[in-house]
């Protein structure tokens, strides 16, 4: 007897325990039923396994949410979250279940913090929650024989988060007339809805991104049946199929994958840009496919009120000079969004008059600032800087003004959108902050007695080295210089400047299509380099106002012209001079070692840098026209900069006589260069493919042997890089395969994909830079036709070889051109994936 209820007991026990801990085990995996609770660490998956949905926290915090998250993947990647606003604290008190027909999440209180809120039916106590192996969490009717195939009385599909999964919408309901949002999160640690967010524009057909619900800052443009206007990278894009949907109740987009396999997202991330991203295990991480905006400094408000945005740093946001991060802890998680407050509060907000503020208030100045639009500043109609700084100064509100060839701008309260450009940047403008006296920024009044004799003595050198100067001017001008003056930030130097400079031009640096160019020295000893254009026959103005534009642009991989000469016929322009030459002579310099790998990676990654801005961040796109190693320099530090940009204005578009006079110009040009058809940006982006082929080898792409037969690189490396062989041996001897072996074969990637013939399926500059950066992914190419052709149309043609196989035959190589063709065009011709 005494044994029986032994067992009877450990059953009971064992029973009791079972329940406890399983307390879904009388369901499937995948779904939540009626009195049935999810709490602590259990989960439920989705039936093939994609999902998870559970308790969830990130980072250091002690909050805890509902979510949903992949389950395959080693890195927790959340895709939904229930209680975005309403955080619990502990996990095994609080309940997930199904309650009067609805899903609701109780805290640990048993207080219902969120709620399916569906209106209590008939069939409320037979509602059970399915998650799917979509990802979509959806509320059922169970009683239903095929309730599998019944229509959701509720789903996460219609109710995202930050995320936008294949077979999800973002929708416009025609009749609540409400926008479905895919909103950020506050930061990476906080799911609450943060400032930015993406909606639809039924009328027009596009996606909108806001800040704070109000400010659009970024549009996809009209949708037209393939691709979205303001978005051409979709036409590369063989990942993702978009479709548009607009029926009587609701207008939306929604987009599969053209392979199921791959796990692919879609988020409004917390940096104000849509993402879209796609897990590879081989790196075990999320890869970037596409991003929008491009540039960071480009969302709106990013860096916060009085917060500085630059592109060349890391983070992206700092706090203007005389000022603080608000939340430090929010700065730390990349949450900018709160920016930065004054270090010490103006004087007339502490006594709330004016009347002082011309003793305790000053103004800083910030040079080289770029306010994006708007920028929310008000003109004031007076006629000097110190008139426009006493308006300022007059106003407690006023926390900035400018004073330019634009007049007075003052801006008052938070001063939003502030982006900081490099150092000698002129497409910005200077910005003076106002700033309490007593501020760090400013010297101490001992200083500032240092200041003012300082500047006494200063202003005493100066007039003597103006006296100096004139002297020495007078006796230039003796010996017959041309007088010179200042145009912008450019000189306008007189011929015989620039032939005294250049020891009547006797030292000769190099040449082409554009004219011969020479190192010269100006009286201060400055180092410079003139080149002598050739069939320059504009007129004096226009000369002048072209070179004027191109003397604005700056960018640390251009190279930046000092000045100029026009004196009839004679048209010269003055650049700095670069210590390291051109790239040409390191890269075929056969007595020497040459450019180690990653030199030679970070000088592509400088050239692909400059021809952006070129192409996307001048007023007007500017088209170099011809990218060669000879007009790439490289200043002491190798930094690469691209020479000769802009020439192109200067000499018109016709390059007939260029391609006659211009030594291996030729290998460079596009197929529609030759074709005759108009040329784009992405003629620069063909030339810049071949210059890294180039880059690759130390050899020049087309070269002929003793024998006659002309050896020809990327033909080469296309079919080693596509039948994934050796590429290590693809480079210069030199190197001694001594190179990151990845960075090779991604580097031969972008080059066969910048040379393919169809100029629409080359990458923009801008993607190039993001591939080599490592933002985004690139896949294999196919070999281009023109490839294929140059090949099979001459008989003596065969390709580079390394010394393994120096004796293959030009047959045998053209059957490998067509076997990697052949074989890549089962594949999908995408640049990313």
């Amino acid at each position: 007897m005494k044994t029986k209820n032994y067992c009877r007991t450990i059953l009971y026990l064992w029973f009791l325990l079972y329940f406890c801990f399983n307390p879904l085990s009388s369901v499937s995996a995948d779904t939540i039923s009626a009195n049935q609770t999810l709490s602590g660490n259990q989960t439920i998956v989705s039936s093939g396994g994609n999902f998870a949905l559970g308790f969830f926290t990130r980072g250091n915090s002690s909050n805890y949410y509902i979510g949903i998250w992949y389950n395959r993947i080693r890195i927790q990647t959340v895709v939904w979250v229930a209680n975005r606003e309403a955080p619990i604290s502990d996990i095994n008190s609080a309940q997930l279940r199904i309650l009067n027909g609805n899903l609701v999440l109780l805290n640990d209180s048993q207080t219902p913090i969120w709620s399916t809120d569906l209106n209590s039916t008939d069939s409320s106590n037979s509602v059970i929650a399915v998650l799917l192996d979509s990802g979509n969490l959806v509320l059922r009717d169970g009683s239903r024989s095929n309730s599998n195939l019944s229509q959701p009385l509720w789903e996460s599909f219609n109710n995202p988060g930050d995320t936008w999964l294949p077979g999800g919408k973002i929708s416009y309901n025609k009749r609540t007339q409400r926008n479905q949002l895919l909103t950020s999160w506050r930061n990476s640690e906080d799911p609450a809805p943060g400032l930015f967010s993406l909606e639809l524009d039924p009328n027009e057909r596009q996606y909108l991104i806001r800040w704070n619900r109000s400010e659009r800052y970024w549009t996809s443009g009209a949708w037209n049946g393939q691709i979205f206007s303001l978005v051409p990278e979709m036409r590369l894009n063989y990942i993702y199929n978009f479709s548009y949907v607009d029926n009587e109740n609701e207008s939306y987009f929604t987009y599969s994958l053209y392979n199921p396999s791959v796990v692919s997202r879609f988020i409004m991330d917390v940096t104000g840009q849509i993402k879209m991203l796609s897990w590879y295990d081989n790196i075990n991480d999320w890869n970037l496919f596409w991003s929008q905006p491009r540039q960071q400094c480009e969302v709106y408000a990013y860096c916060g009120a009085f917060g500085s945005c630059n592109e060349n740093s890391l983070p992206f946001c700092s706090c203007l000079r005389g000022f603080r991060p608000r939340s430090e802890s929010d700065w730390s998680l990349g949450d900018f969004s709160g920016g930065c407050v004054n270090e010490i509060d103006l004087e007339c907000e502490n006594n709330g008059s004016s009347s002082s503020n011309q003793r305790s208030d000053r103004f800083l100045m910030n040079p080289y600032v770029r306010l994006r639009i708007p920028d929310h500043s008000q003109s004031i109609a007076v006629g000097s800087s110190g008139a426009c700084e006493s308006a300022c100064l007059s106003n407690c509100s006023c926390r900035a003004y400018s004073y330019d060839s634009n007049g007075c701008s003052i801006w008052n309260d938070e001063l939003l959108n502030v982006q900081q450009l490099n150092e000698g940047d002129n497409s910005g403008r200077t910005i003076y902050i106002r700033l309490a006296a007593s501020s760090s920024v400013f010297s101490s009044s001992k200083n500032n007695k240092g200041v003012v004799i300082g500047a006494t003595v200063g202003t005493i050198a100066v007039v003597v080295a103006i006296i100096l100067a004139a002297v020495i001017w007078r006796r230039r001008n003796q010996k017959g210089a041309t007088s010179r003056k200042m145009e912008g930030t450019l000189v306008a130097f007189g011929y015989k400047d620039l032939q005294n400079a250049t020891k009547n031009f006797s030292d000769k640096l190099g040449g082409g299509g554009f004219g011969s160019v020479f190192k010269g020295t100006l009286p201060d000893s400055t180092v410079i380099a003139v080149k002598k254009l050739e069939s320059i026959n504009q007129g004096e103005k226009q000369f002048r106002t072209e070179v004027s534009t191109i003397g604005t642009i700056q960018h640390m991989n251009l190279v930046r012209l000092r000045g100029f000469c026009s004196d009839g016929n004679k048209k010269l322009l003055v650049y700095d001079y670069m210590e390291n030459g051109s790239l040409d002579s390191h890269i075929f310099k056969d007595s020497s070692k040459g450019l180690e790998w990653k030199t030679r990676y970070q000088i592509a990654l400088g050239i692909a840098r400059g021809l952006v801005y070129l192409h996307e961040k001048c007023r007007d796109c500017i088209i170099h026209c011809d990218i060669k190693p000879e007009n790439i320099l490289l200043d002491s530090e190798y930094c690469p900069k691209v020479a000769d940009f802009g020439l192109a204005k200067l000499v018109g578009r016709d390059f007939s006589r260029v391609l006659t006079t211009m030594r291996g110009t030729r290998g460079y040009l596009a197929p529609e260069w030759i074709s005759g058809v108009a040329i784009t940006a992405k003629a620069d982006v063909y030339s810049y493919g071949m210059v890294l082929f180039e880059l690759i080898s130390g050899r020049r792409n087309s070269e002929q042997s003793e024998d006659g037969k002309v050896k020809f690189f990327p033909s080469w490396a296309a079919s080693v890089t596509i039948d994934g062989g050796d590429v290590l041996g693809l480079l210069d001897p030199a190197l001694d395969r001594e190179a990151d072996v990845d960075e090779v074969l991604k580097i031969c990637k972008v080059a066969c994909w910048c040379i393919q013939d169809d100029e629409n399926i080359r990458p923009s500059m801008g993607q190039v830079v993001q591939i080599l950066e490592g933002v985004m992914d690139v896949n294999l190419p196919s070999i281009p036709r023109s490839l294929q052709v140059f090949v099979e149309s001459q008989e003596d043609i065969i390709f580079f070889t390394d010394s393994s196989s120096s004796g293959q035959s030009s047959s045998q190589t053209k059957s490998n051109t067509s076997n990697a063709s052949s074989h890549h065009s089962k594949n999908n011709t995408s640049l990313t994936n």
